[in-house]
């Protein structure tokens, strides 16, 4: 790696079972994306690669593979052995030979970009996941420049050899939501949601995506409560004190001592994950 950007992370799909014990599910916000640059490649879906935070990314291949860049919006380039530096474009199978040099530019649109080598990233798993957690530690910590990450055996399946298209994040986000269990404690719940469109706070990580905007008033009976803590799932929204609400993703705690006022469906996480600071989100109850 000769330099790794804003934030890259070793990901793959994650540790999902282990709530019980307290450790998140971790793994690729965007599972699509991930997924898609793995068959691009030819690996198995679930095979580790990286996740890239608002590009910055260049790192050198010492053995030939083939690699894909997919997610986000992103111009790619690739300067080869001899010189000559070429765009190769995202969502497409690329091969490096020994000495080329990759480099994943700032995306035009939306936060991350997944990276996936033939092979994978073959990196000792934690809890049957090689992904880093931000919230926990467990797993490998963000890559740093200078670092070197050993590939696995290339499965025989073929890589794509065509491009396919590429998924441009909205502008503006309208997430169903299914309220509870504490919606009870907040005025007219529904009629708040819908009255009200947020924007995301600058302040957001793979932890959980923070709102700003006008905040939700608790019941009369509710306020200055406490409530013991309680199991939470990726896409649960919660609403501290301040009546903003956060939703939790894939490295979010396992359970929370304020208010759930309802929970997004798993497969609406993804947008949310590409969502940059400033996009509008309005959440929309469930009937």
């Amino acid at each position: 790696m000769l330099r790794p950007g804003a934030l890259c992370l070793v990901t793959d799909l994650g540790r999902p079972g282990y709530a019980e014990l307290g450790v998140p599910r971790s793994g690729a916000l965007d599972q699509a994306a991930l997924r898609l640059a793995n068959r691009l490649v030819g690996n198995p879906e679930g095979h580790a690669g990286l996740e890239v935070l608002l590009g910055g990314l260049r790192l050198r291949a010492e053995a030939g593979c083939t690699i894909a860049v997919t997610g986000a919006p992103v111009e790619v380039f690739v300067t080869r052995r001899e010189g000559d530096r070429v765009a190769v474009g995202a969502h497409r199978a690329v091969y490096l030979g020994p000495g080329d040099e990759l480099e994943i530019d700032r995306p035009a649109a939306g936060l991350r970009n997944y990276l996936a080598c033939s092979g994978g990233l073959d990196l000792p798993a934690v809890l049957g996941s090689r992904s880093g957690d931000l919230l926990s530690g467990l797993g490998p910590p963000p890559v740093r420049a200078d670092e070197r990450l050993a590939l696995g055996t290339p499965s025989p399946t073929p890589a794509c050899g065509e491009p396919v298209p590429v998924s441009v994040p909205p502008a503006r986000l309208a997430l169903p939501i299914l309220l509870g269990p504490r919606d009870d404690w907040f005025d007219e719940p529904a009629d708040a949601l819908r009255a009200r469109t947020w924007t995301v706070d600058a302040a957001s990580n793979r932890v959980g995506v923070r709102l700003t905007g006008e905040p939700l008033r608790r019941t009369a009976a509710r306020e200055g409560a406490e409530l013991p803590s309680e199991p939470m799932l990726p896409g649960s929204v919660q609403v501290p004190p301040s009546g903003e609400p956060v939703i939790f993703l894939a490295d979010g705690p396992t359970t929370g001592g304020y208010p759930v006022i309802g929970v997004l469906a798993a497969c609406d996480l993804p947008a949310l994950a590409q969502a940059r600071p400033g996009t509008p989100v309005t959440l929309i109850p469930r009937l």
